[in-house]
């Protein structure tokens, strides 16, 4: 075994150059937000901690040691046992779960603790040891039991696209503030690429393509105590998109890499860097290249969440002149019925999930705007065709299987990320305008990257009148309620991504009524 004592004394440069970079600013008034102010002896949980995968029974608990985290870690190649408690006092006076987990180089240091054997739908409190080192405690929340029939409100948050260098994640304080039951991360949760105009602060490194690389881009975004903040206050729901790999990939084809083995090299490190600093149980760990990581999330009869992976399996891309799928564009091609974007298997448990008697509110959790978007200005048609626009038989698919949920009696919400825009959309059957309203979309805006100009969303709006609202000139995320009678959502908005401890307010909220899809702005 390591040394821990002595190698967690041995370096303080790396957590200097972290608070340096500007997580000193955060706010330290919340309890979650007190994660850089830790003492020296913890300094190998510079990470912080995390938990995922509320079931009525348990959960996911998540850390990973790493006391040089811009430096591969720190830790070497000798594993470490950790000490894991679980309470139902902040306390810790109760403890009524504990055991120990070996962290080994192989994935990081990392560890994946399934915890089970809990009392659903309560909140739980729990830390870990190692080397006389204690982690900063985290809180998390067990689901309400499969057959409970409360009417109990269900509150939770969705967000997306973060980047790092075009932004601080003062939209995770405002997030961790929340009264929420768990948070739904809908992938682009780090960036392999940088962004010049307008930094605030820098990636380490160029592109990742090593694993190793892979691990310290993460290593650089988990570092941030806003955003450690976040995980430690509830438990996390999490799939991916392009950027955890590479931009506007489709399954082996990256427009980055010629070589389909050699890209699918590059996604086996970034998956496996995905699955070591993701709370997910070691079912979702992957097998080379191949992750399986979509599944169906039940939240008592309240909410069945189906929470699905939008890029490993879909058809490559059509219609493109270059090598990029942002010109706008448009050809037989992409109407073609075999183009899919979830892959015939995950087609397939989608439909089976839509098919099964519902909750009384099922979400669709899904990386993109699923509405149409035509966006080329004037009377012609353009659409984007890394977007749901390029796959248009996969949408009809889905609309008509939520059509045939809404018959059952299912009340259908998408919620989306990915377009750095906060947008709501009705979702309709057949023709995107004038066909029977089946679910209503939400798309939660970016944490920080960059979204479209003005122009772009007037021209959309204009275009598309299943666009009921859209903006672009703010960042911050998506805050849902679901109860009996409704659903109501809020767009958080932060007034300054560029300033690390900017305002976070309402910018505008909706309601959708059980049984009546569509939307209805209450305020902006």
């Amino acid at each position: 075994m390591i040394d821990l004592e002595k190698n967690a004394t041995t370096t303080r440069l790396s957590r200097r150059r972290l608070l340096l970079s500007g997580l000193a600013a955060t706010s330290l008034g919340h309890p979650f937000l007190r994660l850089n102010a830790q003492p020296a002896s913890r300094e190998l949980f510079t990470l912080g901690v995390a938990s995922g995968v509320p079931g009525s029974d348990g959960f996911v608990l998540w850390t990973r040691l790493a006391p040089e985290p811009l430096q591969g870690g720190g830790m070497g190649d000798a594993p470490v046992d950790l000490r894991w408690e679980v309470a139902d006092d902040e306390g810790f006076r109760r403890v009524v779960a504990k055991g120990t987990a070996i962290a080994t180089a192989e994935f990081a240091h990392s560890v994946h603790v399934e915890v089970r054997g809990l009392s659903p739908g309560r909140w739980y409190w729990y830390r870990f040891t190692a080397g006389g080192a204690r982690s900063p405690a985290g809180r998390t929340r067990t689901a309400p039991a499969e057959n409970d029939e409360s009417s109990q409100p269900l509150r939770f948050a969705f967000a997306s696209c973060q980047h790092y260098e075009q932004g601080y994640f003062a939209a995770y304080r405002d997030m961790a503030a929340q009264p929420l039951d768990f948070v739904v991360h809908l992938g682009d949760y780090i960036y392999e690429s940088s962004h010049k105009a307008r930094q605030v602060r820098r990636h380490e490194g160029g592109i990742p393509t090593q694993l190793a690389q892979f691990r310290d881009r993460y290593a650089l975004y988990k570092a941030d105590a806003q955003l450690q903040a976040a995980h430690a206050a509830f438990p996390w729901l999490v799939t991916w998109d392009d950027h955890e790999v590479a931009n506007d990939y489709t399954n082996d084809v990256s427009t980055r890499t010629a070589d389909p083995a050699q890209f699918l090299a590059i996604r086996a490190a970034a998956y496996q860097a995905w699955y070591e600093h993701m709370p997910v149980p070691a079912g979702m760990r992957p097998r080379g290249a191949d992750a399986t990581i979509y599944g169906r999330h039940r939240f008592g009869r309240m909410l069945d969440l189906l929470l699905t992976d939008g890029r490993q399996y879909r058809s490559h891309h059509v219609c493109l002149t270059g090598r990029s799928a942002s010109p706008l564009a448009d050809c037989p091609d992409r109407l073609a019925p075999e183009r899919s974007l979830f892959g015939a298997q995950q087609e397939a448990w989608l439909a089976r999930e839509l098919a099964a008697p519902p909750a009384r509110w099922t979400v669709v959790a899904q990386p993109t705007l699923l509405a149409e978007a035509d966006r080329k200005r004037g009377p012609e048609h353009g659409y984007w065709m890394d977007g749901w626009d390029g796959y248009a038989a996969a949408r009809a698919r889905l609309l008509d299987a939520l059509a045939e949920h809404k018959a059952r009696g299912g009340n259908a919400l998408v919620a989306s990320g990915d377009v750095h825009a906060f947008w709501a959309a009705d979702l309709r059957q057949g023709d995107a305008q004038q066909g029977p309203l089946v679910a209503t979309e939400f798309v939660g805006g970016a944490i920080t990257s960059e979204g479209p100009s003005a122009a772009s969303v007037a021209n959309m709006l204009a275009k598309n009148p299943q666009l009921r609202y859209g903006r672009a000139d703010r960042r911050g995320y998506a805050l849902a309620t679901l109860d009996a009678r409704g659903c109501s959502v809020e767009f958080r908005a932060v007034e300054d991504e560029k300033t690390a401890d900017s305002p976070v307010g309402t910018m505008a909220r909706f309601s959708v009524e059980r049984g009546a899809p569509g939307v209805h702005l209450e305020s902006s």
